[in-house]
């Protein structure tokens, strides 16, 4: 537990951390431009990077990060090797002004930590491929290239839309993009509806489950007992396909119906009563220390030869949670025969008896439905389009433009545009911290799964960062807010906005990007608006290698720290 605690001291720490070296791409625009005092917006920034917690809801990037690398090689040491790697990095780079990416520090420490932990243990005998998870670093690694790059086309595409000299058509083309986004906005809802719905039905598991039995059937010479488990594999495959077929044309119709409606639906129709002993059976195990036991059989062979009967025996808890949830006999009676079954520790019972009065699946379904919701994110992109046409038809219509009107305009603007920034940062980065906890309690037998992230993890998360945002990281405002390229209210509006757009489209998404290059992406199209030669394409390039650097170096440095680590333990 004592280790749990550092862990968790370290990634609020690595969140502060994060908050004021990452301050310069909320503020660097704003602060250069004089729209703000530096103290006025590490204010401003802070304030709406804990503003995020209210806006995303689903934590994707969050569930992300905590699945870069393999359950099966996540210890506390490779987690506490891994932020300690992270924050001596970050902390090196925020002392020489180079605004390199917390999130790839992050990624690249937890990994190479986990890598050097599995080349320990098996002394080289296995595979990178088996340690970490190659998707997730595969996008995180294109992002390093095409968050920068869709920051930059959006800022080139706002600013030319902005100084066109035709109101209307201006009018005209804001109207056609921010039909298109809310489009593919609600395509993101719908996929993460049907991710979530999958993974709550748990069809994820059992299509994987069925597809490693085919596998070992086809491999090997079958008996009755593993054909036995075949067939019902493929029982349990079947049914959760059923409950999924009727039930996703019900979610797709999310916005019309609404949660209740498809709730009252699943449960009247009784397609939640297997989900819902399954479920239960889980709280109770879990309540029963099962997690903390399956954390100790990583390292322990007692506890594994324990964890394997817990593992086997647990699944008939079903039994008499089954009778109790349909009236056939009493809490106590379903009490007793689960002790009867695998031994319930006399200091859980009052716990366990809790978890069982208190589970309501509805409740449950209904919660995971709404994780899903984006439509914070939709209407403040519609409101910012409404906001942004109405200033420019007072501008240029309501009074006769001039030079100074039409640059007050674009200072109050970034104002707006800072503050969107500010949320997508908070949001974005907040929860690779959240991911890195959630491994942390995974891994120390607190909760089974992200979805049973306790409500403090995120709250303290995005307050760590804010708090860092408001200490400032003047260094890295210097060379975002005048080495790359000399920005004006205009471009700093463009710039702001671009960013906060790419932040928003990847959050959604669940790839962890990097707020820094998103943002430096977003200042080198504005500049390049201009010409090409208004970028310094020289402080540019160093930036680039910075970046490309980070995660190869934060993963040596977090594979050194937890060898280091294994000589004391």
């Amino acid at each position: 537990m004592t280790l749990l605690i550092v862990i968790v001291i370290l990634a609020l720490l690595f969140d502060y951390i994060n908050g004021f070296h990452d301050a310069a791409n909320s503020i660097a625009t704003v602060v250069s431009t004089k729209v703000l005092t530096p103290l006025q917006a590490v204010i401003w920034a802070a304030f709406f990077n804990f503003v995020a917690f209210g806006i995303f809801q689903d934590h994707a990037v969050a569930n992300t990060i905590s699945k870069t690398v393999n359950k099966e090689f996540i210890t506390l040491n490779v987690i506490l090797a891994g932020l300690i790697a992270a924050i001596f990095w970050n902390l090196l780079t925020w002392w020489y002004g180079i605004p390199s990416s917390s999130s790839h520090t992050l990624i690249g420490g937890f990994a190479g930590a986990a890598i050097t932990h599995a080349l320990i243990d098996y002394q080289g005998n296995i595979g990178i491929g088996e340690i970490v998870e190659n998707e997730t670093i595969i996008k995180t690694i294109l992002f390093i290239f095409f968050a920068p790059l869709i920051g930059m086309l959006i800022s080139i595409f706002i600013t030319i839309v902005t100084i066109m000299r035709n109101m209307w058509a201006r009018l005209g083309i804001i109207i056609l993009m921010t039909f298109l986004t809310v489009l593919l906005f609600d395509k993101f809802e719908e996929d993460k509806m049907d991710e979530n719905f999958k993974k709550f039905i748990k069809l994820d598991k059992i299509e994987i489950d069925h597809e490693l039995m085919q596998l070992t059937i086809k491999q090997t010479t079958p008996d009755s007992l593993s054909m036995a488990k075949f067939a019902d594999s493929q029982k349990k495959l079947e049914a959760a396909k059923d409950i999924y077929n009727v039930l996703i044309p019900k979610l797709l119709l999310y916005d019309e119906i609404g949660t209740d409606s498809i709730v009252n639906f699943a449960y009247n129709r009784g397609l939640l009563k297997d989900i819902e002993i399954s479920r239960l059976k889980d709280e109770v195990r879990n309540a029963n220390n099962y997690l903390i036991l399956e954390a100790l059989a990583s390292h322990n062979e007692d506890a594994k030869q324990e964890y394997k009967i817990a593992k086997t025996e647990t699944e008939k808890y079903k039994g008499p949670l089954k009778s109790y949830l349909t009236g056939n006999i009493s809490l106590d009676s379903a009490m007793v025969a689960m002790n009867t079954i695998f031994p319930l520790d006399p200091k859980n019972e009052t716990k366990i008896v809790s978890k069982i009065k208190n589970f309501d699946i509805k409740k449950d379904f209904k919660k995971d439905i709404e994780k899903s919701e984006n439509y914070p994110i939709v209407w403040g992109i519609i409101f910012t389009s409404i906001l942004f046409m109405l200033v420019y038809l007072y501008v240029e219509k309501y009074k006769t433009p001039t030079a100074y009107s039409v640059a007050n305009m674009f200072k109050k603007l970034q104002l707006f545009s800072s503050a969107a920034f500010s949320i997508g940062h908070g949001g974005n980065d907040a929860q690779k911290v959240m991911g890195i906890i959630g491994a942390a309690l995974i891994a120390s037998g607190n909760i089974q799964d992200f979805g049973q992230l306790p409500n403090w993890v995120p709250i303290s998360c995005y307050l760590a960062i804010g708090l860092g945002t408001m200490s400032g990281g003047w260094k890295i405002v210097k060379t975002m807010g005048t080495k790359i390229t000399k920005v004006t209210p205009l471009e700093g509006v463009a710039a702001e906005t671009a960013g906060a757009f790419t932040l928003f489209f990847t959050g959604q998404m669940g790839i962890p990007v990097s707020t820094t290059h998103t943002i430096t992406g977003s200042i080198i199209g504005v500049g390049a608006t201009k010409r090409l030669s208004a970028v310094r394409w020289g402080v540019t390039s160093s930036l680039l290698v910075a970046w490309i650097l980070t995660i190869p170096v934060s993963a040596v440095l977090a594979g050194l720290t937890y060898w280091i680590i294994t000589l004391f333990n």
